[in-house]
């Protein structure tokens, strides 16, 4: 990209309402100049961060003052210490701040992993064992880790008791099986512990024991560590580091009459939170790990400048809220963009990465919604399907519990949909063209490319004529571009070139329109839908609006003085002069009536000219024949079309066509071949002549099945029959 990510947003600030207000410039700073933003580093995994360089929120300064505040309590009977965070929120991560600051300090930590114990009885034995076990690797703590097992082995023996089992169990059955088991436990339990607390007394520097990750644990496990803690958190020299979500293990210690967070503050002697991160330092990060999320991708796609502040600071700054969400963020970034390979707007790809993470409910309401977030309109009362607004409304809804976020949605990247919505835009058909070309998923074949990742056949055709739009002042390149492309997909990449009509100049005119109108008779015959074009007026559009980029008609009189030479095809030439002369409802007056009826009387002179075996080869040969007999002037020899039996049946080959009927009572239609006759009998002069260069041509004609159709058709048409009486049939 030309500039890292972040520099596109500017840096909000409050106004006297409250609201943010954003001004043109660089990242999101700190509001307040002196607040701690850390080092931007690029997020690679979900991993907590370990080391003091990698601190990337500027926590290492709080983690140092939470050390030091724990050794200054007095934990001459032990102390509980609770690091609190919702889930993603970086306590272990803070933890391991505050683990380098102990150690620098002498102190000695410890690291016991709740996950490793199951159950009440397995938990006493393990971590009393696990306790042992690392404090006897440690330098002048072997005593203390042999008073610690001894104390194990005494105390779990016992572990199945009521104050190491129910925490609040109580009753008539747990009073008498204590009164029968204690005197005979409790001289060797107490003597054991009685020797474990003077051994962790006489230590200079307390022991940390962290507890972490407790909150990911089940109800039952939650409640079994905390009861463990209760047990063992009132040695002297030793303090508890337990990391958790409170609102998580309030839940999970609740029980009938005794709240959690009662129970909870009677093992806590103190309680820390996470220190909270700004929304700019928060950002930062984001913008961090895009950037390291798009490394090594040499084709990341268009990326805009205009854009993308909106888009994040809508749709994806709002779900952000611990470093957890920026690694998931960032690694969904990097799969999508890859695949992608480009072809999708990179600011698009990050917004909706953002709702795909965030809010998979919005998400997958997009699959069946395409039509709806993509159709434009010209005016607000159009008809148009009923269901499109009714999927518009169910978009918003799953949108509603993110603040909204559907609109933001909609009014961000699927614009054309805002009518639907009260005080919406309308959108027309004209801007389709602009998001195409910007690769944005208000487009629908760019949209159908991001969800489905397979680029449809508008989309591929889109693509060539992009690079075909490249090359378009070079004659060579052009023809070499178009000639590499399927036959078949040619025409499709003619039309796409619409899309860049206004970025058409002088240079292209030439190059273009010679190559675009010399390749016509090459392209294939498609059957048409009702609103598509065959291939000779789409290659007559797109030659249009080429010439349309001259601004004078001195100027398109001299290109196309240059262009006509370079025709291989009196129909295509017909059409070149069409487009610029004065023909009704065919010209568009690019040049003067005089330079028009220049060109044309050229033309029909050309005609005249022509050998017989040049007219048959014509694409448009009726049309041809027509223009240079009925408009000749009258000063003009008149066309005679020669007696041969190959011209005639070129002629009735360039007349035939189809129609089609259907009955009343009857859903199928019925499809038939036709000719022109009309057209015929005029260009023959009278439809006795037409018949005897009819029967020459059958007496001639080869045996290919086309060629003996058409003469048969003709036949029939002097019969008498015509195409109306098939209905009678």
């Amino acid at each position: 990209m030309i500039k890292k990510i972040g520099e596109w947003v500017g840096r909000p600030r409050r106004n006297e309402t409250g609201d943010s207000q954003r001004r043109e410039g660089g990242a999101f700073a700190g509001d307040h100049p002196n607040e701690p933003i850390g080092r931007i580093v690029p997020v690679r995994s979900d991993s907590p961060i370990r080391r003091l360089e990698d601190d990337a929120l500027g926590r290492t300064e709080a983690a140092r003052s939470f050390a030091r505040d724990v050794l200054t309590l007095d934990a001459a009977e032990g102390v509980v210490v609770g690091v609190l965070g919702p889930w993603g929120s970086g306590k272990t991560s803070f933890v391991n701040l505050a683990r380098t600051e102990f150690e620098r300090l002498g102190t000695q930590v410890l690291d016991i992993n709740p996950w490793m114990f199951s159950g009440t009885r397995q938990l006493v034995e393990l971590f009393l064992s696990e306790l042992s076990a690392q404090l006897r690797v440690r330098p002048g703590l072997s005593a203390v880790a042999k008073g610690i097992a001894e104390y194990g082995e005494a105390l779990s023996a016992m572990a199945w008791l009521p104050m190491v089992g129910p925490w609040i169990e109580r009753g008539r059955v747990a009073t008498r099986v204590l009164a029968q088991v204690l005197p005979r436990r409790k001289e060797g339990l107490a003597s054991r512990r009685g020797r474990l607390e003077e051994l962790l007394a006489k230590l200079d520097e307390p022991i940390v024991v962290v507890l972490d990750d407790i909150d990911r644990l089940s109800t039952s496990e939650i409640r079994d560590v905390f009861k463990l803690v209760r047990l063992t958190g009132s040695f002297p020299n030793i303090v508890y580091v337990v990391a958790f979500d409170r609102s998580r293990v309030e839940q999970a210690l609740l029980e009938q009459g005794v709240p959690g967070r009662d129970y909870l503050e009677k093992i806590l002697q103190v309680a820390v939170d996470i220190p909270a991160v700004s929304v700019e330092v928060l950002s930062r990060q984001v913008f961090a790990a895009i950037e390291g999320a798009l490394k090594g991708i040499d084709k990341p796609g268009p990326f805009s400048q205009t854009d993308w502040p909106d888009l994040y600071v809508e749709l994806i700054r709002p779900f952000v809220r611990n470093m957890r969400d920026v690694r998931r963020y960032a690694m969904a970034v990097r799969g999508t963009v890859a695949a992608l390979r480009g072809q999708v707007a990179l600011a698009d790809v990050l917004a909706l990465e953002g709702i795909r993470v965030f809010a998979p409910d919005l998400f997958a309401r997009l699959h069946g919604s395409v039509a709806a977030l993509t159709t434009t309109s010209e005016s607000v009362g159009e008809h148009e399907p009923a269901d499109l607004k009714v999927q518009v409304e169910a978009v918003m809804a799953a949108g509603r519990d993110q603040a909204n976020i559907g609109r933001s949605m909609i009014r961000r990247l699927f614009p054309a949909a805002e009518r639907h919505l009260p005080g919406g835009s309308l959108y027309g058909s004209q801007w389709e063209r602009d998001w195409l070309k910007e690769r944005r998923v208000a487009h629908e074949d760019v949209l159908r490319l991001y969800l489905e990742r397979v680029a449809g056949d508008s989309l591929q055709a889109f693509y060539e004529a992009e690079r075909l739009f490249r090359v378009l002042g070079d004659r060579g390149a052009v023809e070499a571009s178009l000639r590499a492309i399927d036959l078949n997909r040619v025409q499709e990449v003619i039309e796409s070139l619409e899309n860049y009509e206004e970025q058409f100049t002088p240079a292209h005119v030439i190059p273009a329109a010679t190559v675009l109108l010399n390749l016509v008779p090459d392209l294939p015959e498609k059957e048409l839908g009702m609103f598509e074009f065959d291939a000779a007026t789409v290659v007559r559009r797109v030659a249009y609006r080429l010439l349309r980029a001259l601004k004078s008609p001195e100027a398109v009189l001299d290109s196309v003085q240059r262009i006509l030479p370079e025709l291989t095809t009196l129909s295509s030439k017909l059409i070149l002069i069409t487009l610029v002369g004065h023909r009704e409802r065919a010209g568009h007056r690019l040049v003067s009536e005089e330079a028009d009826k220049a060109l044309l009387k050229s033309w029909r002179e050309e005609v005249r000219g022509a050998p017989v075996k040049q007219l048959v080869g014509e694409w448009h040969l009726l049309q041809v024949l027509q223009a240079a007999k009925f408009e000749a002037e009258a000063s003009e020899p008149t066309l005679d079309l020669a007696e041969s039996g190959c011209m005639t049946i070129a002629v009735l080959r360039a007349a035939r066509g189809e129609a089609s009927y259907q009955s009343l009572d009857s859903r199928a239609v019925r499809r038939f071949p036709r000719l022109d006759w009309d057209v015929l009998v005029e260009l023959y002069g009278d439809e006795h002549t037409l018949g005897q260069r009819v029967d020459a041509a059958k007496a001639v004609c080869p045996s290919e099945t086309s060629d003996v159709a058409v003469v048969d058709l003709a036949e029939r048409y002097l019969s008498g029959w015509r195409p109306k009486e098939l209905g009678d049939d």
